[in-house]
């Protein structure tokens, strides 16, 4: 169980309806609401899910992605290789982080969602394509 819902305001059921975070006692749930139940899906679970799915992406060209990365913060030595490494395989391992609010209202904005079933089941992701400034793919690209 987690205190907090990484992906709050990205979670959204089969018709496209966003799901509210409640609580039950400390614990962060995503809330369904099937057909006037509120099923409440611990967010721990939903955001294990999506983290993996993302951890999956970045796996299939994970030197690909590194190389990126590297070039990116503008360094190349074997000790942050190591630590990218490292935060790629425990990518999955981060839920109870916060996604900056700033950076999901982006997501939101751009029409990132996040579907799920009445059982906290991951359906789909959706990921707009993003156009390419300046040399960097979107997300579009995966």
């Amino acid at each position: 169980m987690a205190r907090n819902a990484m992906f709050e305001g990205l979670i959204f059921d089969e018709q496209h309806r966003p799901l509210e975070v409640g609580w039950v006692g400390s614990d962060a749930c995503y809330l369904y609401d099937d057909d006037g139940f509120l099923r409440h899906l611990d967010a721990a679970d939903i955001d294990r899910q999506v983290l993996q799915f993302f951890k999956n992406q970045v796996m299939e060209n994970k030197e690909v992605a590194i190389r990126g990365m590297l070039e990116l913060i503008g360094k190349d030595d074997i000790f942050t290789k190591t630590a990218l490494e490292y935060q790629i395989t425990h990518m999955d391992e981060n839920v109870d982080q916060m996604i900056p609010p700033q950076a999901r209202n982006m997501l939101k904005s751009i029409g990132f969602m996040i579907i799920i079933d009445a059982q906290g089941a991951l359906l789909d992701i959706h990921m707009p394509d993003m156009p390419d400034i300046d040399g960097f793919l979107g997300t579009g690209d995966f």
